[in-house]
């Protein structure tokens, strides 16, 4: 057996022990959404612009029990989804979860690697691979693997593990394998192990203080521990060994899913004599200031790449913005209402006139352009793309 193999073992095994995510299954649709998973919303971040198509192939790799695969379904109405897994034991769950819920007509499950993903048919033109990559024997080459079915103009998301964020846990996981010795792998001793170290620690432990403060809440069940702290293989990255496994990929780098956590303002924005400096840099030096700046801050990287051609819109143009065709991002909480959740989550205040131009929007079933809207709605173009800029609206081109 080789190294690849035997850890590919070992991780199977994990999640044949400890299904994951334990998310509870429901005899309904999922609550709430996320726009990483929405079509809609994911091609608008990253393109500036509302697909062409909703008719897509979205790939599932690495579904664990099928939690996200399940939103996929579901946020997606008109597409064809395929979700792999390298456990057997976490995909009977995953597909447990879609049959439950009433979703498991328009999807597909295989009981593979991310290595293995060629003996899929066809392109997609969605791929999502939520803390696997980290996991696997050889990053590179998984990602690689995916990046040849990720079809021209396709989008993928992907979460790693961040080190900076992960210091402790890297120095439990350590202190856990030294006191199992030659019972690492039992992984429900790992699990024993690990909490009697907890329990043990005084209050003050950096090792303590960060799990109470961070994971206890999810960690209190045994699935979540267990991938956390016993977990047979785990690779972390920092920005620059991110973007060595992003240039392997081969495809391009379309920015982070989380914009907001590499802002420089909030860490450096009271010297603008910095700000300046730091604007002299280059995107991934910036990055990696933002990560040094705020170590505790970035436990993982969640991030879109593209295969070209791909589109971008940033709707600078007032003429193009206007011949546009709006509509409602559909990630929204609480809607309709002046007060909000937006696709992020963020608490949205709306004025009565964005809120009418919004409403405008669900309601132009005749797909009349912004500039058509403006006549009956009392809001200037400016206010449009500020609803574009905080995500909002979706817009479409006009054909030409």
């Amino acid at each position: 057996m080789t190294d690849a193999q035997r850890i590919s073992t070992a991780v199977a095994k994990l999640y044949d022990t400890y299904p994951f995510p334990p998310e509870p299954l429901q005899d309904e649709p999922p609550l709430g959404y996320n726009w990483r998973w929405n079509w809609l919303a994911a091609y608008s971040f990253c393109t500036g612009r509302k697909p062409e198509t909703q008719a897509i192939r979205i790939l599932d790799a690495g579904c664990g029990t099928g939690c996200g695969t399940e939103y996929l379904v579901y946020l997606n109405p008109q597409a064809q989804v395929t979700a792999i897994d390298l456990s057997a034991g976490a995909l009977a769950v995953a597909k447990e979860r879609c049959q439950r819920s009433g979703c498991s007509d328009r999807v597909e499950f295989h009981h593979l690697s991310l290595f293995e993903v060629d003996q899929l048919p066809g392109e997609f033109d969605l791929i999502n691979c939520v803390g696997v990559l980290h996991h696997t024997p050889d990053p590179i080459r998984g990602i690689q693997a995916l990046a040849r079915k990720l079809a021209p103009g396709g989008i993928m998301h992907i979460f790693v593990y961040g080190e900076l964020g992960r210091w402790e846990i890297k120095l439990m996981q350590e202190a856990i394998g030294l006191l199992q010795g030659d019972r690492q792998g039992d992984y429900q001793d790992g699990v024993k192990v690990g909490r009697q170290i907890f329990a043990s620690l005084p209050e003050t432990n950096r090792l303590l203080k960060r799990e109470n403060e961070r994971w206890a809440l999810d960690n209190h069940r045994d699935e979540c521990f267990a991938d956390m702290y016993v977990h047979p293989q785990e690779i972390d990255y920092n920005v620059n060994t991110l973007f060595e496994l992003i240039d392997a990929s081969g495809l391009e780098f379309l920015g982070f899913s989380n914009p907001r956590s590499w802002q420089l303002e909030p860490l450096i924005g009271k010297e603008t004599e910095l700000l300046e400096r730091a604007s002299q840099l280059s995107d991934r030096q910036r990055y990696r200031l933002a990560e040094l700046l705020n170590p505790d801050a970035i436990t993982h990287y969640e991030f879109f790449l593209g295969r070209p051609p791909l589109p971008r819109y940033d709707w600078k143009n007032d003429t193009e913005l206007l011949q546009a065709i709006p509509d409602r991002n559909p990630c929204m909480e609480s809607w309709p209402s002046q007060c909000l959740f937006n696709y992020e989550y963020q608490v949205i205040n709306l004025s009565a006139e964005e809120l009418a131009f919004l409403q405008a929007c669900d309601q132009n079933q005749e797909r009349q352009s912004v500039q058509a809207l403006l006549t009956t709605v009392g809001i200037d173009l400016a206010q449009v793309r500020g609803l574009f800029e905080q995500g909002l609206i979706l817009l479409t081109p006009h054909s030409r």
